[in-house]
């Protein structure tokens, strides 16, 4: 049975703090929907309504280009051990790029990684229980560390011409956003 709270609960933290992965959902009013699974250590909650999560360098930027559209947000968990539950946080977000005014404060919270694109930080106005009884239970092995090496290579420049190359537009053709600082 899914139940609606105005807030995270500690034990739905709990839930955020030891998972491997998440998943975000973003829509503009016109378009695709985008659905994306997200790992390693990006995401931190900084309160009872607000999550900040780290975006790496990809191949699209359909995150970004929605919340200009429409700022609407969905994150989702899943209990792949323990107890069965699945966790949604609903939102207004936005995109906070290197060089914004609280740039240095919210990367801040994260090591130090070449491949930070940007950073969403998620006003929860709502967060969802649900059973999450039909949930596998899966094995946790570790996280891949192909981007990481990928973006170290590529180097600042690298990564540069590729954003500008990669992430200026969403798949629909709408902007991102993106600001780059010169390498």
């Amino acid at each position: 049975m899914a139940a609606q709270f105005p807030e995270i609960r500690p034990s739905h933290r709990a839930l955020i703090e030891r998972s491997h992965l998440f998943f975000v959902a973003t829509a503009a009013p016109e378009g695709r929907v985008n659905l994306s699974p997200k790992g390693r250590d990006s995401l931190r909650v900084l309160g009872p309504n607000r999550v900040i999560w780290f975006n790496l360098t990809g191949s699209g930027n359909e995150t970004a280009g929605h919340l200009l559209k429409s700022p609407r947000m969905t994150l989702m968990w899943c209990a792949f051990d323990g107890d069965p539950l699945i966790l949604r946080l609903f939102g207004k977000a936005r995109a906070v790029h290197p060089g914004d005014a609280d740039w240095e404060t919210l990367a801040g919270h994260f090591a130090p990684d070449p491949a930070i694109r940007q950073i969403f930080e998620l006003d929860v106005e709502m967060a969802q229980s649900s059973c999450g009884t039909a949930v596998p239970l899966m094995d946790y092995h570790s996280d891949r560390d192909q981007l990481q090496k990928w973006a170290e290579a590529k180097g600042p420049k690298g990564l540069h011409a590729y954003r500008e190359r990669k992430n200026q537009t969403t798949i629909d053709g709408y902007p991102t956003g993106l600001k780059q600082a010169a390498p």
